[in-house]
């Protein structure tokens, strides 16, 4: 009987055996399987393979290779097939269309501003609560935590600090100053069409604060979004994110989209023994709501509006509601409630003229022990924006105003701030020839606190070949401070914040040099090879002075000049069906010089690397992501000679892997662990946080002068100091989520 069943089992199972060709040459490393069968096989290097014991019937054969368009053909197996040949064709789609750096929708390739893009498929390889961790493994761009007790923080671009990186939201200027931290939290991974950003000043474009560079995240539009959508994850540490959403038809001629997220931690972990809390206890909720138009003759009108309300505190383990704004159990507690509207109506008219607005309110309601800090920001934003090609000659008028509203209950606001800054700029980019672009833009500003402010750009393209890139990026940047929005170590009290005179506005030059490669190999396997050297000279900058002092922060204006330099590179490979790789690094100096002596600036590392590698396995459904990041030292704030803490960072690197299987219909599970090499900040400390012991400071004893006295109780001479702090106090921990996608 069994040889009996084998022979029919053989007599009704054939081979199909076939070729992937690519310009007529054979294609290496394919995936070639029958949907909904684990039976699959890999072509060999000349393009061939053989799919073994494959049952009468209709099957659906799929060839599958990253970068390539994915071909499905049906065949009806009634007997061996000899020849079955798919003709893979290259995916246009991943020439990325941008918009950040020009303000127009044009091919990355064909930008003459350098612009990295970020999909969403890059954030789901570590699945994070909030895009503020996600772009930890973006090369050149580091999320900066401010505080081991509230874990508020800020991005850094090239090695500058987070209050010089512009968060826009569909380029709208909407996430500034006080909102900054909050820019990056609550935004459903399913309404991100892509992240695009730009380093280094884009003030020509987009005014105050983009210094540094900036982040543009591009939400979709919602006929583009999935019918239903939903992603759930919960944490070994008992964190738990969902994110949910649908988009719907209302009437004939308009999509709504609507996404939610949530998030909640609600356990206390102290894994470094110091009574306080390692990981900031939260409850967060984001609702985000999108509207399309249809109109004649496609002109554009959408609107969206978005709610953010955020529960947080850390402090001692017995601190609990009772005991904000006191001084009996220290706890940091931050309410945050924030409302933003944003749209874009186009004239109907013949030209081609956008109406760009935007309107957010931002009210915050803090304790930082028996400090309280309540502040307030509004911030409206209108511009028109005139796109005018002309035959050599692409053509970009805009006229814009902008409101900010600013007040709290600090000494440093005895009137709220309020100020309304109208602007005027124009670019205009020319062919030279088929090969050779030059950009020219320049912004007006007028701030009745400083008057006048020009902010030129020159930028110049060459493009060899192709797949050959050469962009050149000169330009200026400004920036007015406000410190109560962007220094956490202000408010905590553990420090007196002294400012020797008034601040000017910041200002800085920049030149950044870039050189992008793509190159196919004739196996199939495509390279992108990007590399960008810069320099930045700051002839104003408001740097804070942690040193003088240790129990002061100084702000005056730099008698001298700050630089940021530095170099990037990355590459990204397709290497074979269902594997891809991406990997870079930057090395970077940023310092200050005054009367002479040069200083590195505090908490900025002088190297940085990241890499993701990803196997997907398609007969099994099965893709592993493996991603990390690497940072180099960096000098900490200490708080003098006696502080035992290590004056920098040591090397340190965070890892992760996830396995994702995506086999069933509409629905991935996904699991993995973070933090693989459970690194925290602590190690080779003997403490992260000054004094936690006496967070109030009730027995520390300062000398006439007002210098801490080295004392029996407090050997070290210090005070009580959260913002010892580089990293993440998180170690390693498990994940598991369920995603649902209905398109």
């Amino acid at each position: 009987m069994f040889c009996f069943s084998v022979l029919v089992q053989g007599q009704n199972s054939y081979e199909i055996k076939g070729r992937v060709l690519l310009e007529n040459e054979g294609l290496p490393y394919v995936s070639v399987y029958i949907k909904g069968s684990s039976i699959g096989a890999i072509t060999d290097d000349d393009g061939f393979f053989v799919l073994k014991n494959v049952e009468l019937g209709t099957h659906e054969i799929v060839a599958s290779f990253v970068g390539y368009k994915t071909i499905e053909k049906s065949v009806d197996v009634s007997e061996a097939i000899e020849n079955l040949n798919f003709n893979m064709v290259y995916d246009e789609s991943l020439d990325e269309i941008v918009v950040t750096g020009t303000l127009k929708a044009v091919s990355r390739l064909e930008s003459p501003v350098p612009v990295e893009v970020y999909s969403p498929a890059f954030f789901k390889k570590n699945p994070t609560p909030n895009l503020f961790e996600a772009l930890q493994n973006v090369n050149g761009v580091r999320p900066q935590l401010n505080c081991n007790v509230c874990n508020t923080g800020d991005v850094h671009i090239n090695g500058l600090e987070g209050p010089y990186t512009l968060v826009l939201i569909d380029g709208m200027p909407i996430v500034s100053g006080l909102s900054t931290v909050y820019g990056l939290s609550g935004i459903p991974n399913f309404l991100i069409e892509q992240i695009e950003i730009v380093k280094g000043p884009a003030s020509s474009l987009y005014g105050s604060e983009a210094v540094g560079g900036l982040i543009n995240i591009i939400t979709k539009l919602p006929e583009n979004a999935p019918i239903v959508f939903a992603d759930s994850f919960v944490t070994g540490w008992g964190e738990v994110n969902v994110d949910a959403g649908f988009k719907t038809k209302v009437g004939e001629k308009t999509t709504m989209l609507f996404g939610t997220n949530y998030f909640t931690y609600n356990n206390k972990v102290d894994n470094n023994n110091d009574n306080f809390t390692d990981l900031t206890l939260q409850d967060r909720i984001s609702i985000f709501n999108k509207w399309d138009f249809k109109r004649k003759d496609n002109k554009v009108l959408s609107l969206a509006g978005r709610f953010f309300y955020e529960d947080r505190w850390g402090g001692e383990l017995q601190w609990n509601k009772s005991f904000r704004g006191g001084d009996e159990v220290y706890g940091e507690s931050i309410y945050t409630t924030r409302y933003a509207f944003l749209g874009k109506y186009e004239l109907p008219i013949d030209e081609k003229i956008d109406f760009q607005f935007s309107y957010s309110d931002h009210d915050q309601n803090s304790v930082y022990g028996n400090t309280t800090y309540l502040a307030q920001q509004r911030i409206g934003f209108g511009q028109f924006v005139w796109d005018k090609p002309l035959e050599k000659h692409d053509l970009l008028f805009g006229v814009a105003i902008r409101y900010n509203y600013y007040n709290d209950n600090t000494t440093a606001t005895l009137h709220p701030d309020e100020v309304t800054i109208p602007s005027l700029f124009v670019q205009d980019e020319i062919k030279l020839t088929n090969k050779q672009n030059l950009l020219l833009g320049i912004r007006y500003d007028y701030d009745e606190r400083h008057g006048f402010i020009l902010t030129p750009r020159i930028a110049y393209k060459y493009k060899p070949t192709d797949n050959d890139i050469i962009r050149v990026n000169a330009g200026t940047g400004f920036r007015v401070v406000n410190l109560f929005t962007e220094e956490h170590a202000a408010l905590t009290g553990a420090r007196d914040v002294i400012i020797e005179e008034e601040l000017d506005p910041e200002q800085s030059y920049n030149i950044n040099v870039n050189y992008l490669k793509k190159w196919y190999t004739k196996k199939g396997m495509i390279f992108t090879f990007d590399t960008s050297l810069w320099y930045t000279h700051f002839t104003n900058a408001i740097v804070p002075d942690y040193d003088t002092n240790p129990n002061q922060i100084i702000y005056d204006n730099l008698d001298g000049y700050s630089t940021s330099k530095g170099l990037s590179l990355s590459l990204d490979a397709v290497l074979a069906s269902g594997i891809r790789g991406s990997i870079g690094t930057t090395f970077q100096d940023v310092s200050q010089t005054e009367k002479g002596e040069r200083t590195r600036q505090i908490l900025t590392e002088r190297f940085t690397g990241t890499w993701s590698l990803s196997y997907k396995n398609y007969p099994t459904n099965i893709t592993i992501d493996y991603t990390g990041n690497l940072y180099g030292p960096m000098r900490l704030p200490t708080l003098g000679d006696l502080d035992p803490r290590q004056e920098f960072s040591p090397t340190w690197s965070i890892q992760n892997i996830q396995f994702t299987y995506d086999g069933f219909d509409n629905f991935e599970v996904y699991a993995g662990i973070k933090n693989l090499l459970n690194w925290t900040p602590n190690k080779g400390n003997p403490f992260i946080i000054a004094r936690s012991d006496d967070p109030f400071d009730e027995n520390v004893e300062f000398n006439s002068d007002g210098n801490v006295l080295a004392t029996q109780d407090n050997p070290y001479a210090l005070t009580f100091d959260p913002s010892y702090v580089y990293g993440p106090n998180q170690g390693i921990r498990a994940f598991f989520g369920l995603r649902y996608t209905l398109n």
